[in-house]
């Protein structure tokens, strides 16, 4: 009875496993232009923003075809200004307009996650974005570690979503950034021991995973106690946005395009309030020492120069006990300005 059971049930799977494919089969007969008009229907049919944008990533999971349609038609992040799949979390956000996100911290396990906004009233935030990365904070040894991954659920290293990981110093002030994969062509591993192939979640297919350095945080220390924040500078790989990506799905080549070095922007001293004050227009509503915000210097060779002040391309701040506000533009991609969020936490007794 067992025995039979067991045939029974084997054909059951095989059928199926026949029909899934006969179905999938006829979806991809259809024509391409046809498909094409349904990807730009759906696109067009107010998915502008989560969640109805998980329309868009139904076409393009139907099957393989609709998903080379779906590389047509889609524009990437920097052009559409949309996060629609894994691949636009490495991509640079748009220059002319921010990408607006916010950061749940969760004490108790030392978690944090990161999520696109749905709407612009911070005080309603929490269960109101789409769940982008999440980053769990390790001690090893002297150093501490912040593990990112595609999974909010499973936050390891050795996890197949593993994007990349921030390592700081015993002090806390000097952190390196890692990503999974290369951040150009030829780029070495900072430890072959840890390349691997990865499968299909992650955010480019079939292309090897490591740790990769792609960029460094540091935080002056303050042996004088004087007043003001706390001061940062942030060295970043970013890619090109006209030869690195092809579209929203898929990489064409990564090409070393030189380092971005960023620094603080200087707050100004409120007489009356008595406190250190830099506009967040609105985006954050707490005062911390957590805060900060972004500017490019004008020369990468000397990270004090003076620069665009007035052109932020990160800030970060607070709105609650637990929620912080992730605003991002070109050339840093969300898991860069992720990664340099996290380097905020925590207490830097020298920084202070």
């Amino acid at each position: 009875m067992a025995a039979a059971s067991l045939v029974s049930r084997g054909v059951q799977v095989r059928r199926e496993g026949v029909a899934a494919a006969e179905e999938e089969d006829r979806w991809a007969r259809l024509l391409p232009e046809l498909v094409a008009e349904v990807v730009r229907r759906v696109e067009a049919s107010g998915g502008e923003r989560w969640p109805a944008r998980k329309d868009v990533v139904s076409c393009a999971s139907v099957c393989r075809r609709w998903r080379d349609v779906a590389v047509t038609v889609l524009r990437p992040l920097p052009e559409s200004g949309k996060i629609t799949f894994p691949a636009s979390l490495k991509q640079p956000g748009p220059k002319d307009f921010p990408i607006q996100c916010f950061i749940n911290r969760n004490k108790k396990n030392s978690t944090f996650y990161l999520y696109l906004g749905f709407t612009n009233n911070l005080t309603s935030t929490t269960g109101k974005g789409k769940f982008l990365m999440a980053a769990k904070r390790v001690r090893r040894g002297a150093h501490t570690e912040y593990i990112i991954s595609l999974d909010a659920d499973d936050l390891s290293q050795g996890n197949s979503a593993y994007v990349g990981k921030l390592r700081s110093d015993f002090w806390g002030t000097n952190f390196k950034i890692y990503d999974s994969q290369p951040p150009y062509d030829g780029a070495k591993a900072s430890s072959t021991r840890s390349i691997r192939c990865f499968g299909s979640r992650r955010i480019s297919p079939q292309v090897l995973s490591g740790n990769f350095d792609v960029g460094q945080v540091s935080y002056k220390y303050n042996l004088l106690k004087s007043r003001g924040p706390r001061r940062m500078c942030c060295t970043m790989e970013c890619p090109s946005v006209q030869e690195t990506w092809e579209n929203s799905l898929e990489v064409k080549s990564l090409r070393r395009t030189g380092t971005t070095v960023l620094r603080n922007k200087a707050p100004r001293w409120h007489e009356h309030l008595q406190c250190w004050c830099l506009n967040f227009h609105g985006r954050v509503t707490v005062a911390s020492v957590k805060n900060f915000q972004l500017v490019a210097t004008a020369d990468p060779t000397h990270p004090d120069s003076a620069g665009d002040d007035e052109t932020v391309l990160l800030q970060f701040g607070k709105v609650d006990t637990d929620i912080f506000t992730m605003d991002y533009w070109r050339p840093l991609s969300a898991f860069q300005a992720f990664a340099i969020c996290l380097s905020s936490f925590g207490t830097k007794l020298a920084c202070e």
